[in-house]
């Protein structure tokens, strides 16, 4: 089933949970960066890790973070990770949490805290 992809920026697009299945189609998209922005386990056994996604995504020459977050609980730390990945990641990025909702969330607290400083 092919992966459901929401654009938020020209560099940047969210999605739900992926699987190491759904890297190929990530890389075949031509996105550069995988950013995670869900917790190990959070949705029990069935979640891939973090380390697996990772793997697969390396394998393909897709670089990778995980930046995992609690749902309404971003914090600071949290929110400067991601600022750095966004900065430095090779374009586009793909991030991805249980729905993409946490995904979206940290663009616009990171782009907030920017325009604030």
């Amino acid at each position: 089933m092919p992966l459901n992809i929401n654009k938020i920026t020209e560099n940047y697009c969210t999605t739900a949970q992926i699987s190491a299945d759904d890297i190929a189609e990530v890389a075949a998209l031509g996105f550069k960066t995988i950013i995670n922005n869900r917790p190990d386990h959070e949705g029990g056994a069935e979640q891939p890790t973090s380390a697996t996604i990772k793997q697969h995504a390396e394998q393909l020459g897709i670089q990778y973070h995980h930046i995992p977050v609690i749902p309404n609980q971003i914090q600071a730390q949290q929110i400067d990770a991601f600022t750095q990945a966004f900065a430095t990641a090779p374009k586009p990025i793909l991030a991805f949490c249980r729905t993409g909702n946490r995904a979206a969330r940290m663009l616009e607290l990171a782009q907030a805290k920017q325009a604030n400083q």
